[in-house]
């Protein structure tokens, strides 16, 4: 009974992982906007494409074959090999267009917020320079030093000072 609870409560674990939510949200999310990328590329991109030829890009079609024909009644290919272009740029398209939607719409305003999410904490305590006071001894020490050095110091002046802190 303990290895059944065991194993239980390691799926439960996974499925409580951040990940698992994370990509069950976006499948969700993802299906529910495939039907406003299909509405903009047939109410927007096809009648664009349309100005130009046909409104449906999968009648874009160029044929290999020097006998090319078409049943005109149902439009099946009847002899001939046809590569499908129209598909093809169609299927391109809706890509490019999600994508850009998904980026636009999606991603950047959430990495816009998660910026300035990050630039509302406190920041991480950086290990910090040197403070004013330690500066201002390690150049005493330098003069002292360097004074020591060119010339004799009376003992118990400069040498003995210490910094108030």
């Amino acid at each position: 009974m303990s290895e059944s609870k065991g194993v239980l409560q390691g799926f439960k674990e996974f499925l409580m992982r951040g990940n698992v939510i994370e990509l069950a949200v976006a499948v969700v999310v993802g299906a529910a906007f495939t039907n406003i990328v299909n509405a903009v590329v047939k109410g927007i991109i096809n009648p664009l494409v349309g100005a130009l030829g046909s409104q449906n890009l999968d009648h874009y079609q160029s044929c290999l074959t020097a006998t090319c024909a078409t049943d005109p009644k149902t439009g099946a290919f009847t002899d001939g090999i046809y590569i499908l272009w129209g598909s093809v740029l169609s299927a391109a398209l809706t890509f490019l267009i999600t994508a850009g939607v998904v980026y636009f719409l999606m991603i950047l305003p959430i990495n816009k917020w998660k910026e300035r999410q990050a630039a509302r904490k406190p920041g991480e305590e950086a290990p910090l320079g040197p403070t004013e006071i330690e500066l201002l001894t390690e150049i005493r020490d330098a003069l002292i030093a360097q004074r020591s050095g060119a010339m004799s110091v009376p003992s118990g002046t400069i040498g003995t000072q210490k910094t108030r802190e």
